[in-house]
């Protein structure tokens, strides 16, 4: 069993940690910004004043926090994991982040003679507390095999992508495609709906056609009920869309449809709906349509 520095333990982080802990690891969790979640202590976690302590205890530092900003603050501040690590370590960010960022943050970690792993996730709340998550790895082989099984106590598909920032893109490429789909999803239950059709026995169609998917299945069910506490807030979607559009402007490519996607959650923004789910997308379609499917 493995000693894991946690460090992040939010709607995502709480239920990951929990997971490796229940599979056996010990926990060392770091008290800098919010206080230890009191379950994980009182499960045998032991709480550490900050990122140094926890990286100085662990073999792996895994980090868990909404950005990029958060993630350099982390590893680079002056009690940060980076002062604490050294040979034999790993430092794992599951953070969805910048892979040129995550490139930089690789590089720098190595220099301390540690590993750097960037595993991004897929599956939201939902995946994280079933252990059933999508793990996208980029980094050394030989440091992918010795993380393997915490991936295992956390996830179900986990991938060897390629080298450091890797996991990263692959998340941001998973960011676009789930995007579309709910915009997809939206707009068809938005036109059935204004049509005249019941948007409930529409979705019960095509479920059972081409057009079925996971998102009309989940989030679908969503826009009908009108049931968007989060999961998967509105404003970290966005923050992935932008990282696939700066992405984009370095490569000199256009995405379009991701770019249309990121207005209509801004539109969701300007209403109030930052903290929304992000099936909550249709609300700022309804918006501009003046007209919603839940009010007929």
């Amino acid at each position: 069993m493995a000693k894991i520095g946690f460090i992040g333990t939010g709607i995502m982080g709480h239920p990951m940690a929990l997971n490796l802990q229940k599979a056996g690891h010990s926990l060392f969790l770091s008290a800098h910004h919010d206080a230890a979640p009191a379950d994980l202590v009182a499960a045998g976690a032991i709480a550490l004043a900050n990122p140094k302590e926890v990286a100085q205890e662990a073999e792996f530092i895994i980090v868990m926090v909404p950005d990029t900003p958060q993630v350099d603050d982390v590893l680079f501040r002056a009690d940060g994991v980076a002062a604490g690590v050294g040979k034999g370590k790993i430092v794992i960010d599951m953070s969805s982040i910048s892979p040129t960022a995550t490139k930089t943050f690789a590089s720098k970690i190595n220099e301390k003679g540690a590993q750097y792993l960037d595993a991004p996730v897929s599956g939201g709340e939902v995946g994280a507390k079933a252990a059933t998550l999508s793990i996208m790895v980029g980094g050394d082989a030989d440091a992918f095999e010795r993380a393997l099984p915490l991936f295992q106590a956390m996830g179900k598909n986990i991938t060897l992508v390629g080298g450091n920032g890797d996991g990263q893109t692959a998340k941001v490429a998973n960011q676009i495609i789930v995007a579309l789909n709910i915009q997809a999803v939206a707009e068809a239950l938005l036109f059935a709906s204004k049509n005249g059709a019941d948007p409930a026995k529409v979705r019960e169609a095509l479920m059972g056609g081409f057009a079925s998917s996971k998102i009309l299945e989940v989030h679908g069910e969503r826009m009908i009920k009108g049931t968007f506490d989060p999961g998967f807030r509105i404003s970290l979607h966005q923050k992935d869309l932008n990282l696939a559009l700066q992405g984009a402007k370095e490569l000199n490519i256009n995405l379009p449809n991701t770019a249309n996607a990121q207005q209509v959650f801004s539109t969701c923004a300007a209403i109030g709906g930052s903290n929304w789910d992000h099936s909550a997308l249709i609300k700022g379609l309804e918006h501009m349509a003046n007209f919603s499917i839940r009010d007929k």
